[in-house]
This record gives structure tokens, sequence and C-alpha cells, in this order.
């Protein structure tokens, strides 16, 4: 791994087993003991039945892209050489939406309703970032997913 110098995540309470996950590879969301949804980003209270009850669920990994924005121009230094790069909101299958980026392929590609599965980017020994690559689906008559 190379020095990283950009913006990183400040694990706390309530997100800390997500951050534990994602450092092994795993997508993981807070499933309410009571409602039985699905909740993202970690917090203590569910949104949906104010139940504080809960467990941590692996996710799919799976979704479809809800929006998106190409950046083209660098928020900061840091981002001067990683431009043009996409931001968008990720519907998972699980029920929830997150932001990250669409990384591998080139921003022009990506298009609202493009499907998408996580990988993960380590950054350093602390923190792994869950971003989306596109993922090929295949007609429904012949044969499903890929």
């Amino acid at each position: 791994m190379t020095t990283y110098e950009g913006p990183l995540p400040k694990p706390d309470r309530d997100s800390q087993a997500y951050w534990e996950a994602a450092r092994r590879h795993e997508l993981v969301l807070q499933q309410c003991a009571d409602c039985e949804k699905f909740r993202f980003y970690p917090r203590v209270v569910c949104p949906h039945c104010m139940s504080d009850r809960f467990e941590w669920r692996k996710s799919s990994g799976r979704g479809v892209v809800y929006s998106f924005t190409v950046v083209h121009r660098a928020p900061t230094p840091f981002f001067r050489d990683k431009v043009p790069y996409v931001v968008a909101l990720i519907d998972l299958q699980e029920g929830v939406r997150m932001m990250s980026n669409i990384v591998g392929c080139d921003p022009a590609e990506v298009k609202i309703g493009d499907h998408v599965e996580v990988i993960f980017e380590d950054i350093n020994e602390e923190i792994t970032l869950p971003k989306f690559k596109l993922r090929q689906v295949l007609n429904s008559s012949m044969g499903g997913e890929v």
C-alpha cells in the first residue's frame, strides 16, 4: 500500500463493525431486530420503528445506480490526478441507498439503472473503502445475471 493522503472516514461506536467488516472485504448492514428493515448509514436507532435492537448482516453487495455525477474538477489537490471520477447513489438489493464511487470503467459508460457490485479498496492498515464496479446483466431470456 502506498501512502494515502486523502480524506478518510473516522469510525465511531456506531460504525466500527461496518469498517471492520470492510477490512475483511465484506459489506455489512444493520438489520432491525423488530421491523426487520435494513438501514444504512450505521446508527443506534432504526429510522423506521425507532427500535435500538439490530444485528449486522452481510449484504449481497449488489445494487443499481440510482443517480450519479462525474467529477471533472478536483475539490482538493489530492484529487487532481483522479479526475474524472464517478460519485454515485447506489440502491442495494437490501433496500438501502448508499453513496460510493463507481470504478474500473470510463465514467462516460455509467448510466442510471446500471447494475453494480461492491469491490474493496484497501487504503491503509485501518481503512478499506467499499466501492462499486459495473456488473453485466444478461437479458432474462438468455439466462440471468453474469
